[in-house]
């Protein structure tokens, strides 16, 4: 049965370079899934940069709308799946004008598809609540849709780090948080 595993950070956090470390220590078979769309030369230049960086026996998918059946294709070839990034994923559904309960939905699907599956899914995403109100709709619209997607991951995910400034913090192992409330 496969783990999943939700890496949160902001932008620079460390996030990726955490979450590649977890995929090559647990893995000789790593499939690697990109969602972004690069639509301007500086998103094409960070795209070939995070290529760079990844190990050549590495398997990358692009993928930038359907996450479940991919998973369902590769979830039994591989020891790993990392994606990165899903925030990027929700961006690409809004902009085609996707809701949120059809992109949770889809993350349900995705999930089940991994769990049932022998790979370990580690899951890059973007913490993006801890900032300031967006002014515009679209905006708020993304940050409160990664928010409930992030909350519905953390809960089925086995491990949730969060890397601030290049540390990675464990707020979940093994299924057990620490639990701060009152």
């Amino acid at each position: 049965m496969g783990k999943l595993v939700l890496v949160l950070g902001g932008a620079r956090s460390g996030k990726s370079r955490f979450a590649a470390s977890l995929a090559s220590a647990k893995s000789k078979r790593t499939a690697f899934v990109a969602t972004c769309v690069p639509a301007d030369e500086e998103m094409k230049q960070r795209v070939a940069q995070h290529r760079s960086s990844r190990p050549k026996s590495w398997k990358t998918f692009e993928e930038p709308e359907d996450l479940a059946g991919l998973i369902a294709k590769i979830k039994n070839d591989f020891d790993c799946i990392l994606l990165d990034c899903l925030t990027l994923w929700i961006s690409n559904l809004l902009l085609k004008g996707h809701d949120e309960d059809g992109m949770h939905n889809k993350i349900q699907k995705m999930v089940s598809c991994a769990k049932n599956g022998k790979a370990h899914l580690v899951i890059v995403s973007n913490e993006v609540g801890s900032g300031i109100v967006p002014e515009h709709k679209l905006g708020r619209d993304f940050r409160d849709v990664a928010g409930r997607i992030h909350q519905f991951l953390a809960h089925e995910a086995c491990d949730v780090y969060l890397v601030v400034s290049g540390i990675p913090y464990a707020i979940k192992k093994n299924g057990k948080t620490k639990n701060y409330s009152l």
